[in-house]
């Protein structure tokens, strides 16, 4: 009787097991295009077809590793269809965690080299072109938990996974099998020159694609399943060289030597291939990823017929939400009892602590996050990685921080081509080290007809209860308005102007709050402007000369998340500062003159300005404003034209801080306009810009050449502006027309291509 039982039980259990097949899902590398893998794992779940084993290289294994922690397909979708995904991609700036306090004034550059220096001065070029440090944390948040829960073993994830990444001084594929995910996923990532290695236990590892970029024999060693499912969005080496669309392709060219390793010939005969149609994509195209899941989603419908013939067992997707919710339960939460460090030396790990608040037990996910982007923002540390650690001893994460910060050498090249004559080369060499404290030196030089300009800073950083720093500097600048030329408009300057400024000074910096930088200054100024007095300038012509020597003191506070240096179309700029100016003017009459005697005064005067931009995305649409006021009680000089030009001065867009606008300068003022700044297409914006300017008292000429005022209130100046601009890599190019409601400047045109930035005035 128990016999006859047992042969109708087993009779039972064995066709139930010969039907649970175990089938493993391969993603092969592929850059933007790995992320056609999302649909597939979208369809394969709505079909209910289970997966039990993931191999992934690069974008793969992003994809894979992130679906094998516990993450949901659509969760997964949801997260690359935000904008956040692409500046993560980029390397820009989370504005939540945006530390203005350690932001540098912007600069020309469109090309940067970073020289890191060891103990004996021998340099090596660092060999990342992208931001990898928002990633890094990124990663090392969203895995973390399942990392612990796994007990740092692959194998117990919520599916099994393997991740390939390579070692190129061996030149052999390395399968990453254990330890913390976040670095498994990033080491895979690693494209050669565009992501800097990490070490994982000991070793510098690439991307996997190197040596196999789509692991079906990883799979069959490590698991070998029933059936395989292979997902290959690489690319594929050409049979004959593609001649018509070479030019386009070379860009390219990195990623070719590093996809190719895609042996589809692994695959069994009971295997299943599928390859999305990505013929129109790149492996930059990030921003299409909506396109390139629903590619993959479809080419995966093509093949469900096969693929339940071949899966006997179906999975519904209800069940294995439930597991997915079950697994997740068990992730404990992330507190952190402090932080841990590797290759960081004694003197680096105080002030890398000063950088979080480590006055308290425990410090929460924010706390970490705020103090990594702190610290990450100092060029110094920025090759820092970030690990998310759990100390089973302890019951407590740490966060652990791993590198070995050198000093470095940048230098940076950059400027811009104009038709107007403004075109300038930029050069700044900048030198950072550290010795108790964060040490960092920079010189620059701009080169131009209208504009020459050279600086050097020295900032020393001190975190010491409160983070600080001081900087002295010296600025020289010179601006040539008498040589202008214009390529579309034969305009000439109102007048003839030779200004040149220098400036000696300390700066005392600190933070305030994550958002704001507040600035004491004290310098001392050197100014020399010369000018004549006619319309027309002859080479006959002796220039007056005004001379200010004297001293300033300021303070300032400012915050900027404007996403560009130059023509932004989203984030803010505030900038309120007070400033009390005292020193001597040393006037000499040139020829022009009416005044014919030397002159020379002492002035003391107080200013107090407000400049706020703010910019608000509506789709394509991004209206915005700019609002300036000076006040200011600043005296007199002795000549007209050199009061006008001494004043304070409303130079809302590029095309006005090259000109000398007359309608545009007042003692104290407020003005305003509004931005309207439209994508067309991608890269390309269409900007249109309108002004309205009013001087308090507008300063004019009283008696003959002598300054005054004119108190009547009707006195409006108006501005506009319309032009497309192009956000190239080398920076902007912009073609645009101008209208100002000035006597001597009214319709200007200007075509440039890249930055057209300058120095701060001494007196700004």
């Amino acid at each position: 009787m128990f016999s006859r039982v047992f042969l109708i039980i087993l009779s039972l259990i064995i066709p139930w097991f010969s039907n649970a097949q175990k089938v493993g899902l391969v993603l092969s590398g592929g850059g933007a295009k790995g992320l056609a893998h999302i649909g597939v794992i979208k369809a394969l779940e709505e079909k209910e077809i289970p997966i039990d084993f993931i191999a992934g290289t690069s974008m793969g294994a992003i994809v894979g590793g992130l679906y094998a922690a516990g993450y949901s397909a659509s969760e997964i979708e949801k997260v690359v269809l935000s904008e956040e995904f692409l500046n993560w991609v980029n390397g820009r700036e989370d504005p939540a965690y945006n530390y203005y306090f350690n932001k540098r004034e912007d600069n020309p550059s469109f090309v940067s080299v970073d020289l890191k220096l060891d103990s004996t001065l021998s340099a090596t070029i660092a060999s990342n072109l992208a931001n990898d440090q928002i990633i890094n944390m990124i990663l090392a948040e969203w895995l973390a938990q399942a990392s612990e829960l796994a007990d740092y073993n692959f194998d117990s994830l919520f599916v099994p996974l393997r991740v390939m990444a390579a070692d190129i001084f061996t030149q052999t594929e390395v399968v990453i099998k254990d330890g913390t995910l976040n670095e498994a996923l990033r080491a895979s990532l690693t494209v050669p020159l565009f992501y800097r290695p990490i070490q994982v236990k000991g070793r510098y590892l690439y991307d996997g694609g190197i040596y196999n970029n789509f692991p079906v024999d990883v799979m069959i060693e490590d698991f070998n399943p029933d059936v395989i499912i292979g997902s290959n969005v690489s690319i594929k080496k050409f049979e004959d060289y593609p001649f018509a669309e070479a030019d386009k392709l070379v860009n390219n060219a990195i990623l070719f030597s590093v996809l190719n390793n895609s042996d589809v010939g692994k695959l069994r005969e009971q295997d299943i291939y599928i390859e999305p149609d990505l013929s129109s994509f790149t492996p930059f195209d990030f921003n299409r990823a909506k396109e390139m899941i629903d590619s993959g989603y479809l080419a995966t419908l093509n093949h469900i017929d096969k693929i339940r013939t071949s899966v006997a067992k179906l999975k519904p997707e209800e069940e294995v939400e439930v597991e997915r919710e079950n697994f997740r339960k068990k992730y404990k939460p992330l507190s952190f009892g402090g932080l841990r460090f590797e290759g960081i030396s004694k003197r680096q790990q105080s002030y890398v602590s000063r950088q979080f608040n480590l006055k308290k037990d425990y410090l929460n996910l924010e706390e970490i996050k705020k103090g990594y982007y702190r610290l990450v923002g100092q060029s110094y540390f920025k090759d820092i990685f970030p690990n998310m650690i759990y100390d089973r001893e302890l019951q407590s994460y740490f966060f652990e921080l791993r590198g070995k910060p050198r000093r470095a050498f940048k230098v940076q090249l950059g400027g811009a081509i104009s038709t107007r004559q403004v075109s300038n080369i930029f050069l700044e060499g900048r030198f950072y080290h550290f010795n108790r404290v964060l040490f960092d030196h920079s010189a620059l030089f701009y080169a131009g007809s209208f504009y020459q300009s050279a600086a050097y800073r020295s900032r020393i950083s001190f975190p010491l209860g409160i983070q600080f720093y001081l900087e002295p500097e010296l600025i020289y600048n010179h601006w040539d308005y008498l040589g202008m030329s214009d390529f579309f408009i034969n305009a000439s300057s109102p007048t003839a102007i030779l200004q040149t400024d220098r400036k000696y000074g300390l700066n005392l910096g600190f933070p305030v709050g994550s958002k704001f930088k507040a600035v004491i200054q004290a310098s001392h100024y050197n100014n020399d402007n010369l000018f004549g007095n006619n319309r027309d300038y002859i080479s006959s012509d002796t220039l007056d000369r005004v001379k200010l020597k004297g001293y300033r003191y300021a303070i300032e506070i400012s915050r900027n998340s404007l996403n560009r240096k130059q023509y932004p179309n989203s984030g803010s700029r505030l900038f309120l500062g007070f400033d009390y100016f005292l020193g001597d003017e040393f006037y000499e009459p040139g020829n022009t003159s009416v005044l014919n005697v030397d002159s020379e005064q002492f002035h003391e005067w107080y200013r107090l300005k407000l400049t706020a931009e703010s910019y608000f995305k509506l789709g394509r649409f991004s209206p915005g404003y700019v609002f300036e006021t000076v006040v200011t009680n600043q005296p007199f000089l002795t000549n007209y034209t050199g009061t006008l030009i001494a004043a304070p001065a409303f130079s809302p867009n590029t095309d006005s801080k090259t000109l000398f606008i007359q309608n545009f300068r007042s003692h104290s003022y407020i003005a305003g306009g509004l931005r309207n700044v439209i994508t067309v297409a991608r890269n390309i914006e269409l900007r249109m810009e309108g002004y309205v300017f009013k001087a308090f008292r507008k300063i004019v000429e009283a008696e003959t050449q002598l300054p005054g005022y004119d108190n009547s209130i009707e006195h409006l100046s108006f501005s506009a502006a319309v032009g497309f601009v192009y956000h190239s890599p080398l920076g902007p190019v912009s073609l645009g027309g101008n209208y100002y409601d000035d006597p001597e400047t009214q319709f200007t045109v200007m075509l440039h291509l890249g930055y057209l930035l300058f120095n701060k005035r001494s007196w700004d």
